[in-house]
């Protein structure tokens, strides 16, 4: 689905997301986020991947979501902290595709939904990398988090969702 703009708008329209989010990956590692959780982050690219998933539909965000894991890994991540976040969008993207198609789900709520489960997928990689099933234990204070970044990052998702027009010319 190109959300029923021009192939050519489509394309932009991917090459912007993917560059914003990858710069909002960025812009995060120059928060410092005090939790006594390691890799607790406030999710800013998912801002993108909500916009995306919703005027684009699930396969646009998954493949922004894809470059922007790929290219924050290369360029300021580690192999480690790339499996990490893969696994976390992973799950994320899925089950923020599979809640938006039931049609019941604000972006809000998605985007809330999308942030706990990104923080169940890197818990589950941690466990799968260190063997160290105690590493559960973090999982109550990592929903908090998502939740509150969630939400946050629903509402700021809902505004450019609701405001940003895609082009509708033909090529």
């Amino acid at each position: 689905m190109r959300g029923g703009i021009s192939k050519t708008a489509y394309m932009t329209t991917m090459g912007v997301a993917a560059a914003a989010a990858l710069a909002l990956s960025y812009v995060e590692t120059l928060i410092p986020v005090p939790m006594a959780v390691p890799g607790v982050k406030l999710g800013l690219a998912n801002i993108v991947t909500v916009f995306v998933l919703f005027k684009l539909g699930w396969r646009a965000a998954s493949a922004v979501s894809a470059v922007r894991v790929a290219l924050a890994s290369l360029l300021f991540g580690t192999m480690l902290s790339a499996a990490y976040s893969a696994a976390g969008a992973v799950l994320s993207v899925t089950v923020m595709a599979l809640l938006k198609g039931t049609k019941k789900f604000t972006p809000t709520g998605v985007s809330v939904a999308g942030a706990i489960m990104h923080n169940v997928g890197q818990i589950l990689m941690a466990m799968m990398i260190t063997g160290v099933e105690q590493i559960a234990a973090w999982l109550p204070m990592l929903i908090v988090s998502g939740l509150v970044t969630g939400i946050a990052v629903g509402i700021a998702g809902s505004v450019l969702v609701k405001v940003v027009k895609l082009g509708k010319s033909e090529d």
